[in-house]
Formats: C-alpha cells, structure tokens, sequence
C-alpha cells in the first residue's frame, strides 16, 4: 500500500513544489477575477507568467523601464537582445509600430496569431530600456482570448518574451519555469499548451519593416502559412548572405 502511495505521489507534477508556493503564486485563469488580477499587477510593475497560444511567457509593461530591465534580470537576458509586444487587436499594430505600407487585409489574414510582425518603433513606445538603440520592435497579436484580455484591461502593450531563463527551451506548463516564480507577481496556470514538442517552436517572427519585402528571423509554429499569404500578397524574401 506505500508503494502505491509513493508512485501516485512521484506521478504529481507539483511534487518538488510546496502547496504554499504553489498557492502563494499561481492563478488559474479560469478564476473569475484572474484578467483583473493580471491588469493589475501589470500596473503595479510586477513581471508575470501566463499563457500564450504557442508557449508560456514572461510578460510586463512595455512602457516601464523598471519592468522591463527587471524582466531581463528574471530571464538572465542580455539588453541588447529585443523584447516583443503584445497588444490585443490588429489595429494596435499601427498604432504602436509604422505599419502603414503593410495592406491591411495582409495584417488581418496574419493576425491574430502564431506570427511575430518586426516594424519600425512608434513614438508611443518611449521606454529607453525597450530594446535600446534598435529602430524596430516585434509585435504580437497572440490567438488566446486569456492574453488578449489582459492586455484590453490593461489598456497598454505588454512586453512579451518566453518564460525561460535565457537560452533554454521554451515552456508548455507552468512546472517547467518554476524556477522563476519567485520572482514573479503571479503565474497564470492555463494548462498544457499543446501535445507536442514542435510547439516549443514559439510564434514565427517576419521582419515586414521594408516595403513589399521580407525577412525571416526566426521560423516558428506558423513559418508556411505566413511564407505562402506574403507571397499571395507579392512580398519578395530577403535572404542575408552568410
């Protein structure tokens, strides 16, 4: 009978977790009021993790230097490395970077997504720690009505990047990432993100900052969709010799 015991208590996800950390730190986003609760510690500075519709990320206001830089100390990131934005609707996009050369029906087909858009900066980003001397920024539209919402109460871009320390793999439930709790305001369990390891991929991230042209950074979970509606839309690739 201990035995038994033992090996449901070795199957546990949680096993290495206590149930006051566990309890001190995650949110299932079913909670009635988890939106609100993530708005506000967005508000208040904090870095959270929450779900995406390809991996877990680490999420913070865009505009808050202190977050940001913080944000960077939690994934054991180098500055110079580019963060995205998230933002909730495909009209953000122009608002928050120069989109206007991109057609809009191009935008709406891509968006929301597993798609990652690089354009050039807005003036409404001016958070000088937010990828410092890079012109650009990389835009989400994430397909996941929990990360849209928070980011609508919000009513500001969040900072977006996986929930991993720096170079690791990329997280499909919260375990994988406990390590970081601790310093995070909260994390928002939306369960296991997919049912295999290709997710891990992250979104595809297009460099769409040139006109009629693009480039690819990194190929992600959605790099054939997007290759084959750029090229219906006459986009011609650039490829960087080596």
């Amino acid at each position: 009978m201990r035995q038994l015991q033992n090996m449901k208590m070795s199957a546990n996800p949680y096993e290495k977790i206590t149930r006051s950390v566990y309890k001190k730190h995650v949110i299932d986003i079913k909670s009635p009021d988890a939106i609100l609760q993530a708005a506000n510690l967005l508000e208040s500075g904090k870095v959270i993790g929450l779900p995406t519709d390809t991996v877990y990320g680490l999420a913070c206001s865009a505009n808050d230097p202190a977050a940001i830089k913080k944000l960077y100390d939690i994934k054991g990131r180098i500055c110079t490395k580019p963060i995205a934005i998230c933002v909730p609707e495909v009209k953000d996009v122009l608002y928050w970077g120069k989109a206007d050369h991109l057609p809009m029906g191009l935008l709406q087909e891509l968006l929301p997504g597993a798609v990652t858009i690089v354009v050039k900066k807005s003036h409404y980003l001016d958070n000088p720690f937010l990828n410092p001397g890079v012109e650009k920024i990389g835009i989400r539209v994430p397909k996941f009505n929990f990360i849209r919402n928070v980011t609508k109460q919000f009513k500001a871009p969040m900072a977006l990047t996986s929930a991993n320390f720096s170079s690791q793999k990329s997280t499909l439930e919260i375990t994988e990432f406990k390590a970081l709790w601790p310093e995070l305001g909260a994390v928002f369990d939306g369960g296991q993100l997919g049912q295999s390891e290709e997710q891990r991929a992250a979104s595809t991230v297009i460099d769409l900052s040139e006109p009629r042209k693009f480039e690819i950074i990194r190929t992600g979970v959605a790099i054939k969709r997007t290759i084959e509606l750029l090229k219906r839309y006459r986009f011609e690739e650039i490829v960087k010799r080596a």
